[in-house]
């Protein structure tokens, strides 16, 4: 009796650090918000210049590379005409001179102010969400993720965890912190609307060792992805913007100011593919770590259930992301698109399955 007392008001306390953490971070979206609007306006001349630099002689170069080298040499006294070498290159992104942006202060000493307070807002507010999470498993006594709220609050955990952790390692990713901040207010707003659920144990089938390894894992890749698939959509309206700037148009002043302040399309192209090449594997081994937990709980390894068919359909997105990328050489707009594919298939399987389908993996309380 005690001990469910206890576990009651441990439950209690982790939802209110959870309202207290969304509370921190409507603030820091906020001061993100700030930071974008009283950063000084940017300049379109700036990603100008380094479009239409030396445009001619930029031409004239683009032309002899166009021309197939061939070369005559003397043997024997024939001539002999050697076959040019064939050079495969990606059609986008190819504006590799194009300078990053200065982020969203726009190097503005009012903006930087704003950037730095919305850091530490997000910092604290993580402390708090980090520390409902952990609560939340020691009234449960099991790992914090055993429904849809659960591992809601655990997937926006990891996200801003993983933009914390680029900030630490000194890698250029402030402008995140507004898509990030927003997406994380809306996903524990839903799980603290409607799909919240009473703290509850596992069946039995489910209690197992591997739900300390394929559900973490699961969260770890799907926070990954997420960030992944931002800087592709924020590459595909950079890409548009620098294409537009390259053929002479003129883009509007607000599309500019905010354009202007990301990393160049190729940066953003290169983070994407970096973060999505690296948790491939990861979630890989999270299948077969599933599988082998489905074997144990359900004597099967595979069954094709809606969960296992959009996981493979997942898998498969990003299998053909990163093998186009190496073999057919994708880079850009193509590329983008599966990535996206990927990330949209991962929420199906997380949201879709778990409330429109009949699933064994569907969560209680839902």
């Amino acid at each position: 009796m005690i001990l469910a007392a206890a576990d009651e008001s441990l439950a209690d306390l982790s939802n209110l650090l959870v309202y207290s953490s969304m509370a921190v971070y409507a603030l820091a979206f906020l001061a993100f918000t700030a930071e974008w609007i009283f950063g000084s306006r940017s300049k379109v001349g700036r990603t100008a210049a380094a479009l239409t630099a030396d445009e001619a002689g930029a031409e004239a170069a683009g032309a002899a590379a166009r021309q197939p080298a061939v070369t005559v040499r003397t043997a024997g006294g024939t001539s002999v005409l050697d076959p040019p070498k064939v050079v495969t290159r990606s059609a986008t992104p190819a504006r590799d001179a194009v300078p990053d942006g200065p982020g969203a202060a726009n190097g503005d000493l009012r903006g930087d102010t704003y950037g730095r307070i919305a850091i530490s807002l997000t910092a604290l507010a993580f402390a708090m969400h980090l520390s409902a999470v952990v609560i939340r498993a020691i009234s449960v006594e099991r790992g914090p993720w055993g429904n849809m709220y659960e591992f809601s609050t655990a997937f926006s955990m990891v996200i801003v965890g993983v933009f914390l952790a680029l900030l630490a390692a000194r890698r250029n990713v402030r402008w995140l912190g507004l898509p990030l901040v927003t997406t994380v207010l809306l996903d524990l707003g839903l799980a603290t609307t409607v799909l919240y659920t009473e703290s509850a144990q596992l069946v039995p089938a489910l209690d197992s060792v591997w739900m300390w390894i394929h559900v973490p894992l699961a969260i770890i890749c799907g926070g990954l992805f997420y960030v992944g698939a931002v800087g592709s959509v924020l590459f595909l309206a950079r890409d548009r913007y620098e294409a537009k700037i390259a053929a002479g148009g003129t883009p509007r002043p607000l599309t500019a100011s905010v354009l202007e302040r990301l990393p160049s399309s190729v940066s953003l192209d290169k983070f994407a593919y970096r973060i999505n090449a690296a948790v491939f594997p990861v979630w890989t081994f999270t299948i077969i770590a599933g599988a082998i937990w489905a074997e144990s709980a359900w004597g099967r390894y595979w069954g094709w259930d809606p969960k296992e068919v959009w996981s493979f359909i997942t898998w498969v997105a990003y299998a053909g992301y990163l093998h186009a990328r190496v073999t057919v050489g994708w880079k850009g707009r193509k590329a983008a698109y599966l990535a996206i594919a990927g990330f949209v298939a991962f929420l199906i399987n997380y949201y879709g399955v778990n409330i429109f389908f009949d699933s064994l993996h569907s969560y209680g309380g839902v």
